[in-house]
């Protein structure tokens, strides 16, 4: 019997035995999808304006267009992309984010190939169309949406590094183009990118692409449920995301909306008509080039800067802080009259863009959610997709019928004044917002995104 007898040990005793280390932690698996979200977003260059910019005079040449012709096939081209991206949110929430970037990545490499291969304004119209959607419109929110999975207490800081990739490589793409431009045309270009992009990103999505912590044994910011120490940092459950429906009735959408087109439709007009610009002020083309250097540099440095901002501040005191430097750039450059003017309108562009989107981009799944955030971030790049394809046309026909770009850049310095208000109002939606539906659970499906 003695064999069975089960020794309790004292209760006292084994508060004084020392306690083991707890194991550490592995890798987190979110600073692996973080260069991958960066890498991502730097595949959009083919469709960015600064990435087409440097084509638009051997495209308009070999294609026989005028110089509006042109831009008006980047200007309804891009208006066309707008309108499918909140389409393509509702397919991030329904299949998820692996399988719908790997899809877009490989579109994207098609449209490439399809630019490579236009003959006239129509089919040129559908290249952009299809570039700006793929590009700066899906890709570049699967990119962002993919940190927001794996990211809540960090995700100004992880956005902010995203950004900071990017405008790196601003500073390096247009030199490339240019000397694939000189070696392979403007034509062979596009298909070195195409298959560019296919070498660099379809591999890396397929072998490492993973779409949650869960996935991975892990949690969000790396943290277990228990973890005291996350208190109040802790990403809100999905049970509380907001649907598109709410969000859409909510002041705060609306104002970081409209804040996020202001960006778009200024800088878009901006930089595509950069060159134009200075040359009117008797400047040089490698001092345009020589302000877009100094705008990402800039740019690189304030993303860094404003995405640990983000984590300590609330976007109410940020926002309205990056609206007053996008109106005092324009106004830099409305008198333009040398180059040192250039470069100080350069540097109050980029600040102003980087504390702004350091800002609001975490805001979105803070504020919403999760759960529906392909479609609410999906509505917002077609706000923001759609009124910067007025850019361009804008600053023409400025252009053409008053002799200058003066007058709008005046305007531009105005647009910003009413935001840089209504930015302080744009502060969390309320709980009690939610109706009754965002309580119920979701679809199987949707509850894997």
């Amino acid at each position: 019997m003695s064999e069975n007898v089960v020794e309790i040990p004292d209760a006292t005793a084994s508060t004084s035995q020392p306690v083991p280390e707890p194991l550490s932690r592995p890798l987190y698996y979110g600073w692996v999808m973080l260069p991958i979200a960066v890498i991502s977003f730097i595949a959009t260059s083919p469709g960015q304006t600064f990435g087409v910019s440097i084509f638009n005079e051997s495209i308009r040449l070999d294609l026989g267009l005028s110089h509006a012709a042109l831009a008006a096939a980047y200007t309804f081209g891009t208006l066309a992309a707008a309108i499918p991206l909140s389409y393509v949110g509702w397919l991030i929430d329904r299949y998820g984010l692996r399988r719908t970037i790997i899809t877009v990545v490989t579109l994207l490499g098609v449209a490439c190939l399809a630019l490579s291969q236009t003959r006239n304004w129509w089919t040129l119209f559908l290249a952009f169309m299809s570039l700006r959607l793929l590009g700066p419109g899906a890709l570049a929110l699967l990119s962002s949406n993919t940190l927001a999975f794996w990211f809540h207490r960090r995700l100004g800081l992880v956005e902010g590094i995203r950004h900071v990739g990017m405008a790196l490589a601003m500073t390096v793409i247009p030199l490339g183009s240019l000397w694939l431009l000189s070696h392979l045309g403007w034509r062979g270009s596009y298909i070195a990118m195409g298959f560019g992009v296919w070498l660099t990103l379809l591999p890396l999505l397929y072998l490492a692409y993973r779409e949650r912590p869960e996935d991975m044994g892990q949690q969000m910011d790396n943290h277990p449920p228990s973890d005291s120490t996350t208190k109040g940092a802790t990403a809100p459950p999905l049970s509380h995301s907001f649907t598109l429906a709410q969000a859409l009735r909510s002041r705060a959408f609306w104002i970081v909306a409209c804040g996020t087109s202001t960006f778009g439709i200024i800088h878009t007009a901006v930089f595509f008509c950069i060159v134009p610009i200075f040359l009117d002020q008797g400047l040089s083309e490698n001092q345009a080039a020589e302000m877009l250097t100094v705008f990402a540099l800039s740019l690189a440095a304030m993303q860094f800067i404003g995405g640990m901002l983000a984590d300590r501040l609330p976007a109410t005191i940020l926002m309205p802080v990056a609206m007053g430097g996008l109106a005092a750039s324009m106004a830099l450059l409305a008198n333009l009259h040398s180059p040192l003017m250039g470069h100080f309108s350069g540097v109050a562009m980029g600040v102003s863009q980087g504390l702004f989107f350091a800002a609001s981009n975490p805001l979105w799944a803070r504020y919403f959610g999760r759960l529906h955030l392909g479609k609410i971030r999906g509505m917002v790049s077609t706000c923001n997709i759609g009124s910067s394809s007025a850019g361009p046309l804008l600053c023409g026909l400025f252009r053409d019928y008053l002799g200058s770009y003066e007058l709008i850049l005046c305007v531009f310095t105005f647009i910003p004044i009413p935001l840089l208000v209504l930015s302080c109002l744009a502060s969390p939606p309320m709980p009690q917002d939610e109706s009754p539906k965002s309580e119920t659970k979701p679809r199987p499906e949707l509850a894997k995104v």
